[in-house]
Formats: structure tokens, sequence, C-alpha cells
């Protein structure tokens, strides 16, 4: 096979984009250049890359293959490249980063503390549910993970660096703010609002209600923090969010931590790769930094 760094490079960025038009943009070619390229590409294999139905683009079995390896390559040669700049005294190039939406809340200051220390850097940072930064875990799409609930069924380097401590909260107009120590049970004809199923927040409250055998009356499941919050705000009932959604208050617009048995629940903050994978100096740096700057 006769295939260049460049092709690869272009058929990687289809992979990821899902359009020859968006591949072009990412590599900085026109429309009609990236397809005569991902021609050749599919030529030199021998076998298709992929197909369109309806105006969906899937890759093929070979495809699959192909992006694997790209990826590979191109972490591979962007390791070599920060080992090199690493030996001529500088410090640049390029983090790739997956976090779960609730760490949006702390992962920030985290980047721009490491920043601060390396600033000829680029931080590409992708927040997501749960099942999207498992999936690019899977896929060994980025340099590090920062997610609550890992993957048990991965062989993977884990490293807590910080608790994630989940609570009950409520209307600041509620009662419950203002009574001590709730029992689960007291909560029964409440409504509650909670994560979407997946989540690493509601994978861990689901499993405490199983421990204590109570069924919440679930009345909304949402995608994020922020619309838990505004429906709890809006007197639509009860819900559980980390703690971190309340940036360490008790209170915050609109709603207050319910003091209620067996709350907070132990979570906390994991920082992952597959295991084996050999980080980049720039990932090395973060992960340190990660662990260094978060007491666990």
């Amino acid at each position: 096979m006769n295939v260049t760094f460049r092709q690869l490079r272009l058929f990687l960025a289809l992979a990821d984009t899902g359009s020859v038009s968006a591949a072009a943009r990412a590599t900085h070619v026109t429309q009609p250049t990236a397809s005569m390229q991902l021609k050749e590409i599919a030529g030199s294999v021998g076998l298709p890359l992929y197909e369109i139905v309806g105006r969906t683009l899937y890759l093929t079995d070979a495809g699959k293959e192909l992006a694997e390896t790209a990826r590979a390559i191109s972490q591979t040669w962007e390791a070599f490249e920060q080992r090199i700049d690493s030996a001529k005294g500088l410090a640049r190039g390029k983090l790739h980063v997956s976090v779960v939406s609730t760490a949006k809340y702390f992962m920030p200051r985290l980047i721009g503390s490491f920043c601060a220390r390396h600033p000829a850097i680029d931080v590409a940072l992708e927040i997501l549910n749960r099942d999207g930064v498992v999936q690019r875990l899977r896929e060994n799409r980025d340099d590090l993970y920062i997610m609550s609930m890992p993957p048990r069924d991965m062989d993977l380097e884990d490293r807590v660096f910080m608790p994630n401590p989940i609570v009950v909260v409520a209307s600041t107009a509620d009662a419950l703010l203002r009574r001590k120590r709730v029992v689960l049970e007291q909560l029964a004809d409440r409504r509650f609002i909670l994560r979407e199923k997946g989540s690493g927040t509601r994978m861990a409250v689901d499993r405490h209600f199983r421990e204590h055998r109570f069924r919440p009356d679930v009345r909304l499941e949402l995608g994020s923090n922020e619309a838990v919050k505004e429906s709890v705000a809006g007197g639509l009932g009860i819900g559980v969010v980390s703690r971190h959604a309340l940036h360490g208050q008790q209170k915050e617009n609109g709603v207050g931590i319910v003091d209620v048995e067996g709350f907070p629940l132990a979570s906390a903050w994991h920082v992952v790769h597959p295991a084996g994978k050999r980080l980049s100096p720039l990932a090395q740096a973060f992960k340190r930094h990660v662990l260094d700057e978060v007491p666990a």
C-alpha cells in the first residue's frame, strides 16, 4: 500500500467528522481534493472504506480498521514531536482531554492553571455525557479522560484525584431545607428529578436506592445538572446532583442541599486512560498536574 501521512490525517478527519466537506475543512484542502485523495486511499487499500446511506456516512469494517490505525500513528507522531520539543527546551503541543459534563464545574480551572505554566500548548476539551466519554475512551481518541464511574470492562490506568459527593437538593422555598436528618423513606411521596440513565450520578443514585430498597417517584430524567437545578428551583420536585454543581455552596440559584440520611453519597473523580497506552510528555505532565493540584 502507498498511503501518505497527510492522507491518513484526512481519513482520520473523515472518521471523526462523518463528512467529506468537514474533513476537507479540518485538513485545509478543497472538497474536490479531499474526494480525490479519499478515492486514492481506497484504491491503495483495495477495499471500500465508507459508504453513504441517505445523507449519513458509515465506515466499513476496513474503514474502521484504517481509522484506528491512523489514530494510533497520529498519536505516536504527536508524542514524538513533543519529545523532540522537550529535548530542544520547548514546551508546546496539543492536549486532548474528554470529560463528563459535571466536570465542567472544575476542569476549566485545572486546565487554566496548567496552561499558565505551559502557555504555548493548545487544549482540545470535549465535554460529553458519560456514554460519550466512554465511547471516546474505547476508541482511544484522547490523551486522558475524566469521569466518576469508569467502565469496569476495560483494562485501565485509573487514578482517583478528588471526591465527588452526591447530594439531594430542593427548592429554597421547600420546608425540607429546614429539617434535620430526613430519612429516605420520608421522601417516598416526593417527585424526583434525576439525571439521565447512564450518567455517573444516576448510576450512583440508582445503586444507593437499590441497596435501601427505595423506589423513587421519578417525574423527570434530564441530561444536565443545570436542567435538574432549574426544574427543582421551579418546584417540579427534588433532585440529586453532584455537589460540584452547586459550586461548593449550600444554596445556589433557588436550590439548596437537603440533609438526607445516607447522603452525600461517596463518589470520586478519576483520571483514566487505557492500560499500556504510552502517554505523550504533555499528557504525562497534565496527569501529574491533576493529581498534585487537587488532593484526593
